[in-house]
């Protein structure tokens, strides 16, 4: 079978606007043959945070090789840089603002170059739509395997962060928050099973989960075990403890969304409502 380059996409465009089609244009124009692969473009307007969440999910499920363009990108025109981060399957392109954090966690070893031989860009160069400009065509060349070395020389200052990380206050009660609401309404927190074990064995100890004025104590294997009507836990397929409610939406029943504060409490704790 011939090799067939694949690109995916993950940007905060939407889709009523001509970017991402002007962006596939692009890269067509540039390596016909490709697989374009649209992961989301539904990432939240200026958020890094979200981006890098979308894009730490989906990268590991393509095969070795795949080229991925992220562009969540408030600064474009400013002076931060555009990247290369490369690891032993993936190359990612994107701006330097983060939105790799999640995936620089993830892999052991990255390397990051400076995006900065311009004969690879789009000409003129607008100051705008550096999606299509820049990190679409140095993709698509990613894509026709011109080695990553040409583009620009390695950095080690490329910014990245930590999503939030749940706190514990005492030995049983931790804190922790909405990453995300998904289009179902489910709350996506940033609490794990490493983080509150108790909460996923068979015979879990008496515990609350506290999400706005609603206090929550059943944690549900799936979502068709919920009664109508009845928002609970669920470890969901990211990896987090979910607040979810069968066939409805937890965000909207709970009247909270993305930034809302978390809390677990644990036996005496939970009993106290403390």
């Amino acid at each position: 079978m011939a090799y067939r380059p694949i690109i995916t996409l993950t940007t905060d465009f939407g889709l009523n606007d001509h970017f991402v089609g002007t962006m596939k244009g692009v890269i067509l124009n540039i390596v016909p043959e490709a697989a374009i692969v649209d992961i989301s473009h539904s990432v939240q307007a200026f958020d890094v945070l979200d981006g890098a969440l979308t894009i730490s999910q989906a990268y590991s499920y393509f095969p070795n090789g795949t080229v991925h363009i992220v562009v969540v990108d408030p600064g474009v025109g400013s002076a931060r840089r555009p990247i290369i981060a490369s690891s032993d399957g993936y190359h990612f392109v994107a701006p330097d603002n983060g939105v790799l954090s999640l995936v620089y966690a993830k892999e052991e070893r990255m390397h990051v170059r400076h995006i900065m031989s311009d004969h690879y860009f789009l000409q003129p160069l607008s100051n705008t739509f550096h999606g299509r400009d820049i990190f679409a065509p140095v993709g698509a060349y990613l894509a026709k395997q011109v080695d990553s070395h040409k583009f620009g020389d390695e950095i080690e200052d490329y910014v990245k962060f930590q999503a939030p990380k749940p706190k514990a206050v005492d030995a049983n009660r931790m804190r922790g928050v909405v990453l995300k609401v998904d289009r179902f309404g489910n709350l996506i927190t940033n609490i794990t099973p490493q983080d509150a074990p108790m909460l996923f064995q068979e015979n879990a100890p008496a515990f609350k989960i506290q999400v706005g004025k609603r206090e929550i104590t059943d944690i549900r294997k799936v979502f068709a075990e919920g009664a109508p009507g009845e928002v609970f836990g669920i470890l969901g397929s990211m990896g987090f403890l979910e607040i979810a409610a069968n066939r409805g939406s937890a965000a909207q029943l709970l009247g909270v969304g993305k930034g809302t504060e978390v809390n677990i409490m644990l036996g005496e704790a939970a009993a106290a409502g403390a």
